[in-house]
């Protein structure tokens, strides 16, 4: 991993904080899900700085919020989660030359193994383990979420990526990654 800038981590725990408050705060809880839009700040870290990075930012956010504002009891399996959510959006989306076709199918193939094997997959497996239950029956449940948020994290992603070049605290990084 490379030196780490003032820039970078000020741009860093910034995107933290947000991730946290639309996690915890701005999101829709369920007993069973929860829908929400704290993905976009780590698929922006994820954009700028790479899957290491985006990995530990998403791990730290996940701490953080579980410490600072706890639903429940801490779990290091959601943390767990949180890092590997970071490194495959930092997988398909860092260094990436621009180009629709290629990024629609680069953001569809990283939201969807988000989606579907660590938010569908280990997520369950951590409920089902923290609540004694069934894993199939949280799995038939949980499913649901991910058929919904799977083409809202994709349109939402793509949003956001095309969004970053318009704004010169990006753009630098983006140049910076085309080279």
């Amino acid at each position: 991993m490379k030196n780490i800038t003032v820039k970078e981590m000020a741009v860093t725990a910034v995107l933290i904080a947000a991730e946290v408050v639309l996690t915890r705060f701005l999101s829709i809880q369920t007993p069973v899900v929860r829908i929400g839009f704290g993905f976009l700040p780590i698929v922006i870290i994820a954009t700028l700085y790479g899957p290491v990075y985006a990995g530990i930012a998403g791990a730290m956010a996940d701490f953080l919020g579980a410490i600072l504002f706890p639903i429940g009891a801490y779990f290091p399996g959601f943390t767990l989660t949180a890092f590997l959510t970071g490194v495959v959006y930092g997988l398909f989306l860092y260094k990436r030359k621009p180009g629709l076709k290629q990024s629609f199918l680069r953001v569809g193939t990283a939201a969807l193994i988000v989606t579907v094997v660590l938010q569908l997959g280990l997520d369950t497996l951590w409920v089902s383990i923290i609540t004694g239950s069934e894993y199939t029956a949280w799995l038939a449940v949980r499913a649901i979420r991910t058929a919904f948020m799977l083409p809202i994290q994709i349109i939402l992603i793509s949003l956001t990526m095309a969004s970053m070049q318009l704004y010169p605290v990006f753009a630098g990084s983006s140049a910076d990654r085309s080279k």
